[in-house]
């Protein structure tokens, strides 16, 4: 123990003995490789980082073996230092691997850096996303139908990559399909994973459109597997759909000249089918039948005062049905003010409300 102090304290205070220092410097190929593993240390962190690393210690530690065989002339010094630089490759060609794995196609890494790098989601997790759909992007022609309303059965989840598509009812436009939209996603939701379904709506291409589609089963059984893919889809798709309704609030905005909202039962009868024609008139008919007037008698002061009722007109009993609330105009307080009790229940009583909430609603 005491030899071993004293050959450390021999090789702290007095240094190493040399019989004599070269008074000529290392050739160009020492100082070279010096410079390149001071650069290769400097470098940082990261896939990129860890080439700039391994790339430059590589190249010194290369020089360094030129430099063992051709001015050291050691044997030592060119097998440690082919080890160290045989490790830098190695590294490199591994890192390599890795970008050539972690590589998407070009329109999955768009789609990447549109819908799912806003919201943080890891690549690990967007690759099990792409997985699930096999990495196949499929196109559609210009007017080719993706689904027809009442036959395709509602069997995938479709996202929009590129054009446009047109949604319809019974031949009647209903709104447009964006990029990086999804195609069905209230039909989607509306079914659960037990059920089966057809399509309400029928969806055309308008351009030549590209997009990626996820099998129900099989969308279903990763979305059960991964609960963080399963609220990543949910929260997608509410957004989705809240923009699909939002568009049809502003369609009836541009349409009727008012913003309704969709969130009211009301909007029901916007959506719902008209009347028949001479709605207006009859109403305004309706109106101006039970208006009561002032006769002489009437108009002296009695103690007890009689109002006949008014009695509606051969042709009112063949009204067809009044309009629906939200086109019916207020009638005059005045002439509210002037019917009596029983005049206005009865006249309530004989136009068909609307519920609060409709029983059949229309199919968006």
């Amino acid at each position: 123990m005491s030899a071993n102090s004293s050959m450390v304290g021999q090789l702290l205070w007095r240094g190493p003995v040399c019989i004599s220092w070269k008074q000529d410097p290392e050739g160009a190929i020492y100082h070279l490789a010096n410079c390149f593993l001071l650069l290769g240390f400097m470098g940082g962190s990261g896939v990129y980082g860890c080439f700039y690393l391994f790339g430059f210690l590589g190249t010194g530690y290369l020089c360094c073996v030129l430099w063992g065989w051709l001015d050291a002339c050691g044997l030592d010094i060119v097998l440690w230092n082919v080890l160290l630089a045989v490790a830098c490759l190695l590294q490199l060609a591994h890192l390599v691997y890795r970008l050539r794995m972690n590589t998407l196609p070009e329109e999955f890494d768009l789609l990447y850096k549109t819908l799912c790098l806003p919201l943080q989601v890891p690549l690990q997790t967007y690759k099990e996303i792409v997985h699930c759909c096999q990495e196949q992007v499929l196109t559609l022609a210009t007017d080719q139908t993706y689904a027809v309303e009442g036959e395709t059965p509602i069997n995938r989840l479709s996202l929009l990559l590129s054009g446009r598509v047109r949604v319809s009812q019974d031949g009647q436009f209903l709104h447009y399909v964006f990029p990086y939209q999804f195609m069905d996603s209230p039909e989607w939701e509306s079914l659960r994973p037990s059920e089966e379904g057809v399509f309400q709506v029928t969806l055309t291409a308008e351009t030549e459109c590209s997009y990626i589609s996820w099998p129900r089963k099989s969308l279903h059984l990763l979305l059960t597997k991964e609960r963080y893919i399963s609220h990543l889809f949910s929260a997608l798709l509410g957004y989705d759909i809240s923009e699909k309704l939002y568009t049809l609030n502003d369609k009836l905005f541009a349409k009727f000249g008012l913003r309704f909202d969709i969130r009211l039962p009301s909007l029901y009868h916007v959506l719902g089918p008209s009347t028949p024609d001479g709605g207006p008139e009859s109403e305004k008919d309706d109106e101006e039948v039970c208006e009561p007037s002032l006769s002489p008698v009437q108009a002296t002061p009695t103690s007890v005062q009689h109002v006949s009722p008014c009695s509606p007109p051969p042709a009112a009993t063949n009204l067809p049905a009044p309009l629906s609330r939200a086109r019916m105009s207020r009638p005059d307080s005045g002439i509210l003010a002037s019917r009596s009790p029983l005049q206005i229940s009865s006249q309530v009583k004989s136009r068909s409300q609307a519920p609060l909430a409709p029983i059949h609603t229309p199919e968006l």
